[in-house]
């Protein structure tokens, strides 16, 4: 279709829009044959999800119906959900947010140049933020004033049919929900959180929202206590594997205190930390204890594992796994919960929760961010050695801890005090990109989706890495490092590593904050991070 507009979210063709004109990427990647191409969507996926919209198939339990029935039944069940949005005894939480972006947008299309989405497309109009809030609008206007010639007029002028309802619920996960569209607007309205409210109506009226979320997130954190499904036993084990791993690498025996009653400080990580990143929990076990802290980890499962996806796509089920949270501290009795290097805990513990325990029930939530910029800026707790960090480092700004919380300063303050090359992204701080994995990406990779995360949603931030690091890039021998302090991005910006070859052809790595401050640590012999091993001269 060559000028894509809402009311053509119903329209019988077989793929609405077509990605044609990528944003071009800078040197290396500007070169023919540097980047993979799509892949093609199989019949299988076209006959039964909705790959009808740009050919991706992001949301795996959006089905196709089979039946006119089934067919009838989605509508309803969408319209149903729809009206919830818009009563207060349903929605009281968001209604007023959620109002003012609806019915106030001035379609001055700010956001679009602000959208990395859009702009990483080619400027692909699908993904523009007001078209999907204008589809929503439409919806609207047609269900509450009916299909007449003035209506139409005023903006009812779209077919509420099954198709124009999956596409929908496809495009709602289109967006990171990174809320950089919502900061530029001059009337301050957020077309994230739009997209999130459609995200609502799928999980809460229609029992529909992507399996990594859901079933292998949410449910089984509740049924578990951790989304990684590993028990409690299990837990224990890779802490005492930890414990052995950090003896061989440092010659010093560090013991993790776990459920230990009336701590100041019980630390919480994302848990995939430790099946991913396990070196992350271990830096910051060797941080915590060479600054003489009294902390914890905690052995129940729901109070070790910060993860809340309920933040991306459902109130209820992120408002149950914030309480079970909250309560797995009070039964240990800490005075705070300092928070790792996930952004998105941050925000659903610090922000989206701050209404579930009130008063006596309260347990004060912090990020480990200034906590590690007092310990080595401020009080200068470790001896440290910034020539061990001599290579390029580039810093990545977690949305939900910088964009929404405001916490900038602190890290740069840490990477300033412990990395000679470090180098800020252009942009930066509150204006920086996504990383592209934002609000469940990072794992959703379902079919062919990985594609439009690594080749468009992650497009952005892979332009800036490669801006950031341009006087070495092509520098095989030199090690560029990317500083990510958040789980789900680190889970993004490793897949464009891969996707690219960058880490193999030109020696781009990522990791956390905190592995770069204890390898600067002048105590040990040997290097933290695995990948300078090999380099001697380092030390």
């Amino acid at each position: 279709m060559s000028k894509i507009r809402p009311q053509d979210m119903g329209k019988p063709v077989e793929q609405v829009c077509q990605i044609e004109n990528l944003m071009p990427l800078p040197a290396p990647y500007d070169k023919p044959g540097m980047e993979p191409d799509f892949k093609a969507p199989k019949d299988s996926w076209k006959e039964n999800y909705c790959a009808t919209l740009d050919g991706f198939v992001g949301n795996d339990t959006l089905t196709r119906p089979k039946t006119k029935e089934e067919q009838d039944e989605m509508v309803k069940k969408f319209l149903s959900g729809l009206e919830k949005l818009f009563n207060a005894d349903t929605n009281r939480g968001m209604l007023q947010p959620f109002m003012l972006s609806f019915e106030y947008c001035a379609k001055c299309n700010t956001c679009a140049d602000a959208c990395h989405v859009f702009k990483s497309s080619g400027e692909a109009e699908i993904y523009r933020p007001i078209f999907r809030s204008e589809v929503l609008r439409k919806i609207y206007q047609k269900h509450k004033k009916g299909g007449s010639l003035v209506n139409r007029f005023l903006g009812g002028d779209i077919d509420i049919n099954y198709e124009t309802v999956m596409r929908l619920g496809e495009l709602a996960y289109r967006c990171n929900l990174c809320r950089r569209c919502a900061q530029t607007c001059p009337l301050g309205l957020d077309n994230g959180l739009l997209a999130r409210e459609i995200r609502k109506i799928f999980s809460m009226e229609m029992g529909i929202a992507p399996k990594p979320l859901h079933e292998s997130g949410t449910m089984k954190q509740l049924a578990t206590g951790s989304s990684t499904g590993i028990t409690k036993d299990a837990f224990l084990d890779l802490i005492e594997f930890m414990e052995d791993d950090l003896y061989e690498l440092t010659g010093k025996k560090y013991k993790v205190p776990v459920d230990k009653k009336g701590a100041d400080i019980l630390l919480v990580h994302n848990a995939g930390e430790y099946m991913a990143w396990p070196e992350n929990p271990a830096a910051f076990t060797i941080i915590m204890e060479e600054a003489g802290l009294n902390w914890t980890l905690s052995s129940d499962m729901i109070g070790y594992d910060n993860v809340n996806y309920g933040l991306f796509y459902d109130d209820v089920q992120g408002k149950k796994i914030g309480a079970a949270q909250l309560k797995a501290a009070k039964d240990l009795g800490v005075r705070r919960i300092i928070q790792a290097e996930c952004g998105h805990a941050h925000k659903a513990s610090m922000v989206s929760q701050d209404r579930i325990a009130v008063g006596a029930d309260n347990i004060p939530r912090e990020s480990c961010l200034p906590l590690l910029e007092e310990l080595v800026v401020k009080k200068k707790v470790f001896k440290l050695d910034p020539s061990r960090n001599n290579f390029p480092v580039t810093l990545h700004d977690p949305c939900n801890i910088v964009r929404m919380m405001g916490i900038v300063q602190p890290q740069r303050n840490v990477l300033k005090a412990i990395a000679p090359q470090f180098r800020e992204m252009t942009p930066h701080g509150v204006n920086n990109y996504c990383c592209g994995g934002g609000s469940g990406f990072a794992i959703m990779n379902s079919f062919n989706f990985t594609d439009f995360r690594n080749k468009v949603s992650s497009r952005m931030k892979f332009k800036q890495i490669l801006n950031a690091f341009q006087d070495t890039i092509e520098d095989e021998n030199t090690p560029k490092y990317v500083c990510a302090p958040c789980s789900n991005c680190k889970g993004a910006i490793r897949d464009i590593l891969e996707f690219y070859q960058a880490t193999a052809k030109f020696n781009v790595h990522y990791g956390g904050l905190v592995e770069l401050i204890v390898n600067a640590m002048v105590q040990f012999d040997k290097p933290f991070m695995e990948f300078l091993r090999d380099d001697e001269d380092m030390f």
